[in-house]
């Protein structure tokens, strides 16, 4: 973004934690799953991302969300994904003001709660 005093550049990281508050504020999100290349992140540079489970790509202004997620056994997961998708659309707008193509969500497990319940 260009402004009367120079530019203003949002990163992908803060816009990572943005969208993964978003979508673990979403009713039926147990956890967002972490991808390879943060587990090797993780495991060989002893750094945990806030924004584990968050794929950001940014063009012209645009931006894409991919979203891996652990849902809640019981509910219905296009339901889940669709208020995740709606959550995360306007919360990193309205952060951003910046407009979000796409979000993409991949639904990598599913949760079925603890042994002791």
């Amino acid at each position: 973004m260009n402004e009367d005093y120079g530019s203003i550049r949002i990163t992908d990281e803060v816009i990572a934690v943005c969208a993964a508050k978003a979508a673990l504020d979403t009713e039926g999100v147990y956890s967002l799953v972490s991808g390879i290349t943060e587990t090797i992140q993780k495991n060989i540079l002893g750094k945990s991302p806030e924004s584990r489970g968050v794929k950001i790509n940014q063009s012209d202004g645009e931006i894409v969300v991919d979203l891996f997620v652990s849902v809640e056994y019981g509910v219905k997961i296009p339901s889940v994904a669709w208020n995740i998708q709606e959550r995360v659309k306007r919360e990193v707008e309205e952060m951003t003001g910046m407009h979000v193509t796409y979000v993409n969500i991949h639904v990598q497990e599913i949760h079925f709660g603890d042994e002791s319940e």
